[in-house]
């Protein structure tokens, strides 16, 4: 029998695993249980691709994207490897074809959306087939103390009651051990292994930069670069104003943030991965699954937060082990700005009491009414008329949704969804007209499980197959609806809020403890632990990092601004010598972007041994260790 080394050599072409790989890999070979913490870019992957390859049965993959699944699938299929996805952007046919290979054996992994599980139907499928592994990627999102809490997570358990003889294999890059705790339990594990690397990416140097004038300092950091970046901000509105003041720089650039439709989402990303274009001003919904090497340097022009996020996002930079920057521009208002963002994400409970109540007299739904009912909710303009604020309202309409009381969202082009609500025995007694009778059969026809469940439906695809217009599609499902044939939420391109409870008059809402109470305090202990990495200029910024992620006996690393902000004034109090002066030249470039330095304000840093050091730079560069360009130093 291979060895999984030898199916490493034979797909893969490495001669190696990378630290802790092999470990994983042999800890759910032996039917163990296992959870993984492997950094951004520290080949996750690997360590349930290479079992899969070992068992006779399928790997089932839950991962929360979409373009992740479709990037491993193909990846996997060039290497000769059968692996299928299956998500709601693929016809009939083709999930049926895909859960065919499943079921005959004829794939090795199959790749699903957290969301998929919620279906019956699905489940009943996956019944079928013989799954000797259950992977959980970005784990973190299971538990409610991440900073990505997924609800949809949480429906991974129930593969354990379908098959309680899967090994179940957890994956995150970034988890405090309180979060890792809470996958175990989430998952229903049983005693599982765990294996980890440092959280320190040897290879990125994360800098603070301290001012006011934060486009001025973005830009000179990216004009001092060379290489792909990422600028991050909190604010779609500013993704756009951003990569419109890139541009004037003469770099190019564009935006990227969840409001963009699918398909501008997909060429932005196309363009920045293949060069096209340099830098992307994005929110934090760019990144995931995004497996760039070349990132040089990643610039968050807000500060995030948590340290997950910025991690993770940090964590972009660098993944082909080269030297690259993590840089946080910070100004005097940001501290403020965070307990504001705290603030907004989690309203008094009597404001979110009241949003629930304003939203439904705006719906026009009547009190014990609008179950299972599904309305356009123009967010805007509703807080406009109503005078709240737009991220207060999101927040709100957030936990209530946690809360059971309503489904809000916010997804600008979120698919059909179609189910049956009456037996087949009435079928017979429709009085319906006949091109509500050709769209009613065409739904049979094409679309399984619509008696069980909801099912996703292309009202394009169906006016295809009718001969239809799309727009009589639309209407022949919206009379259906009305006659409660079938329930129909139609293809939305505006947010939409869906009872989920009858609404309920105002004192019988109740915010459970664990959806407010116990979140608030945990994001207000992640809102402290990024205000201290970022403000608190008396230690290291990564020894903090890592011991906020549970590393206790992490060293300082050398390389962030307050290490080398240190390593210059002890070289001061020793006195000058040329090299420690060319290591300090080379921090000063590096630290300002990889280009140039200012002479006068490298010589600043050595106060009354100004001259010295000027003299050591003069030999240097007689030496050809650095060149002397009127008032700028560039490294050679």
């Amino acid at each position: 029998m291979s060895s999984p080394l030898d199916i490493l050599r034979r797909y893969w072409g490495y001669d190696s695993f990378r630290p802790r790989q092999l470990e994983i890999v042999e800890s759910v070979l032996s039917g163990r249980d296992t959870i993984g913490l492997l950094p951004t870019g520290g080949g996750k992957s690997i360590t349930f691709q290479v079992p899969a390859l070992m068992m006779p049965g399928v790997t089932l993959v839950v991962t929360p994207l979409i373009s992740l699944m479709k990037d491993q699938t193909d990846n996997l299929r060039q290497r000769g490897i059968m692996a299928v996805c299956i998500h709601s952007g693929l016809t009939r046919q083709e999930q049926q074809l895909a859960c065919d290979r499943a079921r005959l054996g004829k794939t090795h992994l199959v790749y699903v959306s957290p969301e998929r599980l919620q279906r019956k139907s699905f489940l009943e499928e996956l019944d079928r087939w013989q799954i000797d592994m259950i992977v959980a990627d970005e784990a973190h999102c299971i538990s409610q103390w991440g900073y990505d809490f997924r609800p949809d997570y949480l429906k991974i358990a129930d593969l354990r009651k379908i098959f309680p003889d899967a090994v179940m294999l957890a994956l995150t890059a970034s988890a405090t051990p309180e979060v890792v705790e809470d996958i175990s339990v989430r998952l229903g594990m049983c005693n599982p292994a765990k294996f980890s690397l440092s959280f320190s990416r040897n290879n990125i140097s994360y800098l603070v930069r301290r001012g006011e004038d934060k486009e001025g300092m973005m830009l000179k950091i990216l004009q001092n670069t060379a290489g792909t970046s990422i600028v991050y901000v909190r604010s779609r509105k500013r993704t756009r104003e951003l990569s419109v003041l890139v541009q004037r720089s003469g770099i190019s650039a564009d935006y990227y943030h969840a409001g963009l439709a699918p398909e501008d989402k997909n060429e932005k990303q196309n363009r920045w991965k293949d060069g096209s274009i340099r830098v992307i001003v994005a929110t934090n919904a760019f990144g995931m699954g995004i497996d760039k090497p070349d990132v040089r340097v990643v610039v968050h022009y807000d500060v995030p937060p948590s340290l997950e996020e910025y991690y993770q996002e940090a964590g972009r930079a660098g993944r082909d082990g080269l030297p690259s920057y993590a840089v946080m521009l910070v100004a005097r208002a940001d501290k403020g700005l965070l307990s504001r963002r705290l603030s907004d994400a989690f309203p008094p409970k009597e404001e979110i009491v009241r949003i629930y109540d304003r939203v439904g007299v705006w719906l026009d739904v009547a009190v014990d009414g609008g179950f299972r009912q599904v309305y356009s909710f123009d967010i805007d303009r509703f807080c406009v008329m109503n005078r709240f604020q737009p991220a207060r309202v999101r927040s709100a309409l957030g936990i209530l949704t946690l809360s059971g009381y309503l489904e809000y969202v916010d997804d600008c082009a979120s698919l059909a969804r179609v189910m049956i609500l009456i037996r087949k025995d009435e079928f017979y007694s429709l009085n319906l007209d006949a091109q509500t009778d050709r769209v009613f059969q065409c739904l049979l026809r094409t679309y399984a499980g619509l008696f069980s469940d909801y099912v996703n439906i292309s009202e394009e695809s169906m006016s295809r197959d009718c001969g239809l217009t799309t727009e009589q599609v639309y209407e022949s499902l919206l009379t259906l609806a009305r006659m409660h044939v079938i329930h129909y939420v139609p293809r939305r391109l505006e947010p939409y809020i869906h009872y989920t409870q009858r609404r309920q008059l105002p004192r019988y809402i109740g915010l459970p403890q664990s959806v407010y109470e116990h979140r608030l305090e945990k994001a207000r202990r992640r809102m402290e632990s990024v205000c201290a990495f970022a403000f608190d200029d008396s230690r290291c910024r990564v020894q903090a990092m890592l011991r906020y992620f549970g590393e206790k006996e992490a060293a300082e690393c050398g390389r962030c601004d307050y290490c080398r902000a240190r390593r210059s004034s002890d070289r001061q109090r020793v006195g000058l010598d040329p090299d420690a002066v060319l290591d300090d030249i080379m921090a000063v470039i590096e630290a300002g972007g990889c280009g140039y330095a200012d002479v006068q304000a490298f010589a600043g840093r050595y106060g009354s041994r100004q001259e010295e050091a000027l003299e050591i730079l003069r030999r240097l560069e007689e030496l050809g260790e650095v060149a002397l360009e009127g008032r700028k130093i560039r490294k050679i």
